[in-house]
């Protein structure tokens, strides 16, 4: 190739997809030009691609324009297709070129390098992308030399425990790699910080799942590692659990956990970033110009790791820079198709405009990154009147107010009773992150144009758009204030709150208020569960359990006092901490709420002052009651939010319990009473927890695992068998069985004999003795879902031995005054 010009209309800097598909453009429109890149191949992040890794070629919707060719297929042919066609293109190629610096203005521009004479240029492409800068671990033991930033060559690891930390799909694909071939004996774990792979395409997400399902990798959810160290003889990684801190073996870490910009040089080139968040991206004109005029900015570094977003976009710039003004993205028939149903006759560009100005979320989005994220959502239209969803309704995805205002029908028994959603605000937030359903009725107040984003789009946004993140935040923290203290408050006086409050991760078992401690903040708690306990006579002793949702530290807050009880994680656990200070002017304004909570603390005090008198009489009682509290925690009551229990004094083992939960549920029991751990009298069978936020619904395919109105979990039809939810329930009470015949109606038994009848084995037991294997489905506990009298279990026990509780009930100061006397 040649050794590069010293004068071209236009330079581009990175040979990735990007920069691949500008080169090759300007190479047929006969432009000058150089393709500038600083190592001795084309497409250095591909290069480094692990070897034999599959590329996808995704949206599949979207068209591909680009001299190149390009489809899903392996690195290694994909890398050779495109060398082949630069060199037959014949693109001017300068490799081993590093630029240093880019000086200049729009139409003379100077690019040097580490070696070799200055480039001038017309304009000038960034193409550069960002896995140059990798995210450092920054945990203790980061320095240890069992961590490394990339994986060449899966096939060279044999009998390793190896774990890759990162949920993108370069940490996906990297633990496939690991885990592909049993033959190399490699344990393999792969770690998400979170539930959702809010990162990854759905096609890699798919595979995890179906390789979790057969075993050749373990996947960890809501965990992230905490410490990396030298056990006896092989390395060891500490983790951060929902229940705890976790040690396993570790010879060899994969930390797969992002890039960032070379933000330095971008900026001394005079680009201008969106913001001043590390993930950031530059601000860039729908034709890709950045703030710097005649520097346009393409591919990773402006927000698109897609490789065919890339290459229109390689394609597209050049076509901007010969003076084609009139060319529309790739995208546009998609969007257009999108957006016909809408009012006013507006163009793609002009809606896109509207959201980006008037949606909250959006306002830190480039013309460019709206577009990708309107890809993966749908935009509606509502008159005045209309429902947009109703109460109880299934439906995780979140909604943005492009237009109009919406009201929420609070009070489910007078419709008339509403609040008011603005134009610029988001709503159906709770089912995004709760997985519960619809909460409230809520219908267009005026003509409504909104956003729909699906449940993947939504956190993908939140995850990858700092200030998208924050917005959702500041949101959903301002509602929860205001529906927990209520007393006529208003956005206005909670404002200071919202911006004051800080968003904490607890771990397990960790203390967030200490006994006797000065401080003087209050807390809400937004994920996980708390446990209360009191110093008496040397002897912790339980209080009271506080589940998601409640709050938790105020009367310090007003009254100035030292703190009464210690409150520590049940589970891992998220709470918003706020400044006592700014809740103390929210009281000063509101007499009726610093009253209302005055009246609160009155009863707590009335139970301190029980304890402390008779805080001789305590002892071992108090232990018993304390470890019993501990008993339950360690059994899922810190993120249940309804449990079977039963008391093993008042059973007689008659299994009443299990024939009805059998009778109710087409002869297959979802109870195992014999089954599960007892402390004392106190026995917890083998029944669904229905967890507050379900390690269940983590990982369901086909979305088959739903919420109820009431707080239950279930199973509906669309069940593929899969076992994922089987796999990640941490309780047991989850298990598959064969799905089965509908049950027949009363004439059709008696005129056809169809189905079971009386006298008949049952069908759990005739499944067994039947030839083939029938297909299988996910059982568990529906707590009697749609069935009057709620929970057969419990209307069947002729001892009352059975309840079913929420925790809040588990253990009452009632209880333990009745130990103790």
């Amino acid at each position: 190739m040649a050794q590069g010009p010293q004068q071209v209309q236009v330079a581009i800097v990175g040979s990735g997809p990007a920069g691949l598909s500008a080169a090759a453009h300007a190479a047929a429109k006969g432009m000058t030009h150089v393709l500038i890149e600083k190592t001795d191949h084309l497409s250095d992040t591909i290069f480094k691609y692990q070897k034999g890794k599959h590329v996808m070629a995704t949206p599949n919707n979207l068209v591909l324009r680009s001299d190149l060719d390009f489809d899903a297929g392996k690195r290694e042919a994909i890398l050779d297709t495109w060398d082949r066609q630069i060199e037959e293109g014949k693109v001017n190629v300068l490799y081993n070129a590093e630029v240093t610096a880019i000086t200049g203005e729009k139409g003379n521009f100077t690019i040097e390098c580490k070696s070799g004479g200055p480039i001038t240029a017309e304009a000038v492409i960034l193409a550069i992308g960002t896995q140059g800068n990798p995210n450092l671990l920054r945990i203790p033991g980061a320095d240890l030399p069992l961590i490394q930033y990339q994986l060449d060559d899966p096939g060279e690891y044999y009998d390793e425990h190896i774990t890759v930390i990162g949920s993108g799909d370069a940490g996906i694909e990297n633990a496939l790699g690991l885990g592909q071939d049993a033959a190399q004996a490699n344990v393999v774990t792969i770690l998400n910080r979170s539930a959702d792979f809010a990162r990854a395409k759905g096609a890699n997400v798919k595979l995890l799942e179906e390789a979790e399902a057969d075993g050749r990798l373990i996947v960890r959810r809501e965990t992230e590692p905490a410490e990396v160290r030298m056990g006896d003889g092989h390395g060891e990684l500490v983790l951060n659990t929902r229940d705890g801190q976790e040690t396993i073996r570790c010879d060899r870490i994969i930390a797969r956990t992002g890039s960032k910009p070379p933000r330095g040089f971008v900026e001394g080139i005079g680009v201008d970033f969106t913001s001043e968040e590390r993930d950031a991206f530059p601000s860039l004109t729908p034709s890709f110009e950045s703030t710097k005029n005649g520097v346009f900015v393409i591919g990773a570094l402006a927000g698109y790791p897609l490789i065919k977003h890339c290459m229109n976009q390689g394609y597209d710039v050049i076509e901007f820079l010969s003076g084609n003004t009139e060319l529309k993205p790739a995208d546009q028939p998609i969007l257009e198709a999108k957006l016909a149903g809408l009012p006013g006759n507006r163009s793609v560009e002009d809606w896109l405009e509207v959201f980006g100005q008037n949606v909250v979320i959006f306002e830190e989005l480039s013309p460019l990154q709206m577009r990708e994220l309107m890809l993966d959502s749908d935009v509606r239209y509502f008159n005045e009147g209309e429902v947009v969803f109703t109460r109880n309704e299934p439906g995780s995805s979140m909604f943005a107010i492009a237009e109009g205002s919406v009201l929420v029908e609070v009070n489910p028994d007078d419709p008339s009773v509403t609040v008011p959603i603005e134009q610029g605000s988001i709503f159906g937030e709770v089912g995004l992150i709760s997985g519960r359903r619809r909460g409230a009725t809520i219908r267009a107040a005026e003509p409504l144009v909104v956003v729909e984003l699906s449940r993947t789009a939504a956190l993908k946004l939140i995850a990858t758009v700092p200030s998208a993140g924050r917005a959702v935040n500041r949101i959903t923290v301002e509602r929860q204030l205001l529906q927990m203290f209520r007393s006529g408050l208003t956005k206005e006086d909670v404002a200071e709150l919202v911006e004051t409050g800080e968003v904490m991760n607890i771990s397990a078992g960790k203390v967030l208020i200490e006994e006797g401690a000065d401080d003087k903040d209050i807390y809400i708690i937004r994920r996980g569960s708390m446990i209360v306990e009191k110093q008496i006579g040397g002897h912790p002793v339980f209080l009271s359990y506080l589940p998601a949702g409640s709050y938790v530290g105020e009367m310090a807050v007003i009254d100035g006092s030292k703190r009464t009880a210690t409150v520590k994680a049940a589970i891992k656990a998220e709470v918003v901490r706020f400044p006592g200070e700014a809740f103390n002017r929210v009281l000063d304004a509101n007499p009726a709420l610093r009253q209302k909570l005055l009246n609160e603390m009155q009863g707590r005090r009335e139970v301190n002052a029980f304890i402390e008198a008779r805080k001789d009489s305590f002892g071992s009682a108090a232990d018993m009651y304390s470890e019993t509290a501990q008993f339950l925690v360690d059994e899922g009551i810190g993120e249940a939010t309804d449990v079977l229990l039963i008391d093993e004094r008042l059973c007689v083992a008659c299994d009443n319990c299990e024939r009805a939960c059998a009778d109710s549920h087409e002869g297959l029991s979802r109870l195992d009473r014999e089954a599960g751990r007892s402390y004392a009298n106190l026995h917890v069978p083998t029944s669904c927890r229905h967890c507050e936020h379900p390690h269940c619904m983590a990982d369901c395919p086909p979305n088959a695992i739903q919420r109820g109105p009431d707080g239950e979990v279930f199973i509906d039809d669309t069940c593929i068998g899969c076992g994922n939810c089987q796999r990640n329930c941490p309780y047991g009470v989850i298990r598959m069985d064969a799905k089965p015949p509908k049950k027949p109606s009363l004439m059709q038994w008696l005129l056809f004999g169809r189905g079971p009848g009386p006298g008949e084995a049952s069908y759990s037991w005739r499944k067994k003795h039947t030839e083939g294997e029938p297909p299988k489905q996910a059982i568990k506990c529906d707590m009697c879902k749609g069935i009057k009298g709620g929970p057969a279990c419990v209307r069947a026990c002729p001892t009352g031995a059975a309840i079913r509780v929420s925790p809040d009930k588990f253990l009452t100061f009632t209880k333990l005054t009745e130990d103790v006397e």
